[in-house]
């Protein structure tokens, strides 16, 4: 499995170079903002929301002072709204108290966070903090189990499989990979198996692969 596993992402690589995440950012505090935005949301709706409030909310004081209300109104086209604008400002209080208003570059410190769970974390993680972690999303979820990783839906437990069968150098990387093929190629609705750059690899294509 791992050789087979290693096989694959060394083709997306080449497939994707230069990958990074679909949400914009420009410094930890944006990305942890923009990433408890995500949740439920699509990321071009995310990157529209956090272009505006960025340019008055600046800082985790920023989001402290700000009402409620106010905050809800702000994201309110990000879906779950209420619950959202409760955690940002709970993070952001936590972020001030206990941080210096700095963001923790420590993986289980991130997960202690409000709104902020495992996926969060490895988002944050890998990609403001280089620390290696694997970002487990729906397109990771969907095509690992397309590619005969894992088979369950557990983001977790397909966490710790895919960081078991990768390189941890490929662990920050493989989840933007798997996003990038899931959005071009391997559509969910309509997934364009025979322009597939690993669809001999693919057992869910080629029952023939190799699954070991």
């Amino acid at each position: 499995m791992k050789k087979r596993a290693k096989k694959i992402f060394d083709i997306l690589g080449r497939e994707y170079p230069g990958v990074r995440p679909a949400l914009e950012y420009s410094n930890p505090f944006e990305l942890l903002i923009a990433t408890i935005l995500s949740a439920q949301c699509t990321d071009q709706r995310v990157n529209l929301v956090t272009k505006e409030l960025f340019k008055d909310l600046k800082h985790p004081k920023d989001f402290v002072k700000i009402s409620i209300a106010e905050l809800e109104k702000k994201i309110f086209s990000t879906g779950f709204y209420k619950q959202k604008a409760k955690s940002i400002k709970a993070c952001c209080l936590i972020l001030i108290e206990q941080y210096n208003g700095i963001v923790p570059n420590e993986f289980d410190l991130l997960t202690k966070l409000p709104g902020v769970g495992r996926k969060t974390a490895s988002v944050i993680a890998g990609n403001a903090f280089g620390i290696p972690a694997v970002a487990v999303d729906t397109h990771v979820i969907r095509l690992s189990n397309l590619l005969g990783f894992v088979k369950t839906k557990d983001p977790v437990k397909i966490e710790f499989r895919l960081k078991e069968i990768l390189p941890e150098s490929y662990w920050i990387n493989a989840s933007h990979w798997l996003a990038s093929h899931g959005r071009s190629v391997c559509i969910a609705r309509k997934p364009k198996c025979f322009e597939c750059v690993i669809g001999d690899l693919c057992p869910s294509f080629n029952p023939n692969s190799k699954m070991n």
